[in-house]
């Protein structure tokens, strides 16, 4: 009997590229992509400076957003603030994907820069850039205020640490590979002085555990 292998799709696509400052050990730029049920976190975290104190905070912010990754981003940067508190703080842009109803919430502290570049070549606009608030999580938290963006197959979301010198997006085709683009943005726009980080993750809109009708 023949029995038809149906392999699931997954919700986003991503790829990663990152360079260390020249002579330091350690990175403070790090990187969350984790999937949970209907749904996946992807976050760029910069801990402020660089070296090995820069990278301690980094890795408790990345921790923590990993365990409770389901949650809303405010509360995920909440908790983060909390977890760092001991730490130098950092910056960061999370997103979170949600399958149920096709779309990203994302809140950006510090100057972690991220943009989505839509797929659909008639969308206005044609690209989405996040609302940076002011502030050091870890240190002093701003008023948080998450945006909430609905996304279609093919929206690529990209994400910079302030490693990566600012028009990024420009000159990108949009239908490349995610780690073609996460290279490409590193090479061209990296600076040397500085950790840097890019992350792009593509939402392909796997189907969620249910599918609702409205």
């Amino acid at each position: 009997m023949h029995h038809e292998v149906i392999t699931p799709v997954p919700l986003i696509e991503c790829g990663i590229a990152a360079r260390m400052l020249p002579g330091e050990a350690a990175s403070g730029d790090r990187h969350v992509v984790k999937f949970f049920p209907n749904g996946a976190l992807v976050a760029a975290v910069d801990g402020l400076g660089h070296g090995d104190e820069a990278a301690a905070a980094a890795e408790i912010a990345v921790a923590t957003l990993e365990t409770f990754a389901p949650s809303s981003p405010i509360a995920l940067v909440t908790r983060c603030h909390e977890a760092m508190r001991k730490t130098r703080g950092a910056a960061m842009s999370i997103a979170s994907f949600n399958a149920l109803d096709n779309t990203m919430t994302w809140l950006g502290v510090g100057n972690v820069d991220a943009a989505l570049l839509r797929a659909d070549a008639d969308a206005r606009p044609s690209r989405e850039s996040i609302l940076l608030r002011g502030g050091v999580v870890g240190l002093q938290l701003p008023t948080l205020r998450e945006s909430v963006l609905p996304v279609k197959r093919g929206d690529t979301l990209i994400i910079a640490t302030d490693g990566i010198e600012g028009g990024f997006t420009e000159g990108l085709t949009p239908g490349d590979p995610p780690q073609q683009i996460a290279d490409l943005i590193l090479a061209r726009h990296g600076k040397d002085t500085d950790d840097a980080l890019v992350l792009v993750a593509r939402y392909l809109g796997g189907a969620p555990c249910a599918i609702y009708s409205r």
